[in-house]
């Protein structure tokens, strides 16, 4: 528009916006979107009181209102910080907590100790059931490894060091070997090559798309390869061994086999959607809960090596500990009879960490195992357990061994 008898045109009055006041160090925003005090985290529950009300009059509560409860207390648990108080998730406290109670009540008598130790697994295994049945993304795992790797370190420092038997050569290996897990766990936990829908082929006509878009939201009963998630996924491994197009990049065909729904992008070969972190990523391996994030092509090498490095000195330091508190004993014979080592509280909590340091190396080791024979084989655990719900591959040594005949 331009006034009348003038050429230029009338300028717009920009409507000024309110500026937010700055948050001081124990405010936030909430999940609804206003202004409260890290004070109030008490205030204002009508959730909260309504279950307290239920347990105190021994009715049941309604799924619905534990998870809104646990999604109220997440959202209002934080510490003060600079410019507003910082979110903690809810999942890296048990282990913070849980972890040290358990193991100093297992030092207390051996049969509590056969029955924490023995429960542990399995609590953590409910764990790791629940949130993978839910598909959701926890902390918990990560917090229990690093904090397990932690506290083992303070013990083996206060209980064992003392004692003269460890010198100061051994305890720097020791060292440097925690420090080159940390690295290696660092080095995993990066990129492990997710897939970029802008870097992805996008020569696709707007039609093909919407047809694919459609499709892969449907239920399909034609494609074998057929993910819950809506992509779908019919590759012939054999054919493509590179991971290079089998087809032309527009082809309909080819887009939708390999088209994921969710991603809007066409996934190149042995790529897969991971359904936690919610993106595509190359050549998948597994959604891996010790480190909160996917193994795939560019973190899998750093994965083996922290697990390499994990197993090495996690039993070196369990042959020092054992050779501190039980001496003139082999290692193994004083994992298994160690007499007198409970009549000392600092013997008894020394010799329940190297017990629970035993139970965490078995199952890194056995992860380590399957690891080191899917890279044999050339296969995914992924591309495993495909194979073995389509029952499409062979068990071998007891079911050790899945070969899916894919990659010969």
């Amino acid at each position: 528009r331009t006034q009348k008898g003038s050429m230029k045109p009338v300028k717009k009055k920009k409507t000024e916006e309110p500026e937010l006041e700055p948050l001081c160090c124990c405010e936030y925003i909430d999940r609804n979107g206003e202004k409260n005090h890290v004070a109030a985290c008490l205030c204002d529950c009508q959730d909260l009181d309504e279950g307290c009300d239920r347990w105190i009059t021994c009715k049941s509560l309604q799924p619905e209102t534990c998870e809104r409860i646990m999604d109220t207390i997440s959202d209002r648990l934080r510490i003060p910080w600079l410019r507003g108080a910082k979110k903690v998730n809810i999942s890296i406290i048990p282990p913070l907590v849980l972890l040290p109670v358990f193991l100093h009540v297992a030092s207390w008598h051996f049969l509590l100790g056969v029955v924490v130790l023995t429960s542990l697994p399995v609590l953590a295994l409910w764990y790791y059931y629940l949130t993978h049945r839910r598909k959701e993304q926890t902390l918990f795992f990560l917090s229990l490894g690093l904090f397990s790797l932690g506290y083992m370190y303070y013990v083996f420092l206060q209980e064992v060091v003392p004692r003269g038997r460890v010198g100061p050569v051994q305890l720097a290996v020791l060292t440097c070997g925690l420090f080159l897990i940390l690295l290696a766990l660092y080095r995993a936990k990066r990129n492990p090559g997710y897939l970029n829908p802008a870097s992805s082929d996008r020569s696709l006509s707007s039609s093909q798309l919407e047809l694919l878009n459609r499709k892969g939201q449907e239920k399909t009963k034609g494609f074998p390869g057929t993910d819950t998630s809506g992509s779908l996924n019919n590759r012939t491994a054999k054919d493509d061994p590179k991971g290079s197009s089998r087809m032309p990049a527009g082809s309909p065909t080819k887009a939708k086999e390999d088209w994921c729904a969710k991603c809007q992008l066409v996934r190149p070969a042995r790529a897969w959607h991971c359904r936690i972190c919610g993106i595509c990523v190359r050549r998948m391996d597994h959604h891996c809960v010790w480190i909160n994030s996917c193994v795939g092509e560019s973190n899998h090498q750093a994965f083996i090596l922290a697990l390499l490095i994990f197993l090495l000195t996690s039993v070196y330091g369990i042959t020092l500990t054992l050779d501190t508190i039980c001496r003139d004993r082999s290692v193994f014979t004083a994992l298994f009879y160690c007499p007198g080592v409970y009549a000392n509280y600092s013997s008894a909590l020394s010799f329940t960490c190297v017990w629970y340091s035993v139970i965490i190396t078995a199952g890194m080791a056995y992860i380590f195992l399957i690891q080191l024979i899917n890279i044999s084989y050339n296969v995914t655990e992924r591309e495993v357990q495909q194979a073995l719900r389509q029952k499409t591959g062979r068990r071998l040594l007891c079911g050790l061994i899945v070969d899916t005949g894919l990659f010969g």
